[in-house]
């Protein structure tokens, strides 16, 4: 059987908002939006950007894409495999989107966190639904298209699914876009740099709440 993938990234030489006698626990980034919104763009910026973010690889049935590779992008495994791990409990979240089946591997997401790592997710609602459920203080981040002409635009022009597909595509985004409440923050992509912005904007106030983050003080 194929075992779940490692969140991809080592744990950074410094520790991010760390000094001598301060800690800083890891947190999941939950991001989610219906196809054509532009969410993979900005999560593949923004583990980019930081170092002290590593993607949690997600376990899928369907087949990759041209520009997708195993291991990296998703793990590719058969209906065969999926069913194994989700009888051993290895999975934090599974959800079936577009007629396929997607998951997240518990192990990998939960040894990052312990590391002080913080681990991105890229799920649908569904899958994001049961993360929240099982992970209360996870950040979750709905990416929004700022109309529907627009979305209907980006699905054309990446030229990836046929109209069929991109109908079917498109009334699954009204149902999602729906779900947009239950998360912590609704950022809209009109413009990518500005919907980039606001994201790090997002993650660098996370990282103070004092859930996560306990400075110690010295009298000196």
């Amino acid at each position: 059987m194929k075992q779940p993938p490692a969140c991809n990234a080592k744990k950074p030489d410094v520790d991010l908002c760390q000094q001598p006698g301060q800690t800083r626990k890891g947190m999941l980034i939950i991001v989610s939006g219906p196809s054509g919104t532009g969410k993979g763009t900005l999560c593949e910026r923004l583990l980019a950007s930081d170092p002290h973010i590593v993607f949690s690889v997600s376990a899928t049935t369907r087949a990759p894409r041209d520009n997708e590779k195993d291991g990296v992008h998703y793990s590719f495994i058969t209906e065969k495999e999926f069913d194994q791990l989700l009888q051993t409990g290895n999975l934090l979240e599974h959800a079936t989107v577009h007629d396929h089946r997607y998951g997240t591997p518990r192990p990998p997401v939960e040894a990052a966190l312990e590391k002080g790592l913080d681990v991105l997710l890229d799920v649908d609602s569904q899958g994001a639904m049961s993360v929240m459920k099982q992970m209360p203080h996870c950040v979750s981040i709905f990416i929004m298209p700022p109309s529907f002409d627009s979305l209907r635009l980006r699905l054309r022009t990446r030229n990836t699914d046929d109209a069929d597909e991109i109908a079917k595509r498109l009334r699954n985004a009204r149902a999602e876009i729906a779900r947009y409440v239950h998360y912590d923050y609704a950022l809209i992509n009109d413009d990518l740099e500005s919907a980039f912005k606001r994201l790090l904007c997002i993650i660098a106030a996370e990282r103070m709440r004092t859930l996560r983050y306990h400075p110690d003080i010295p009298e000196q």
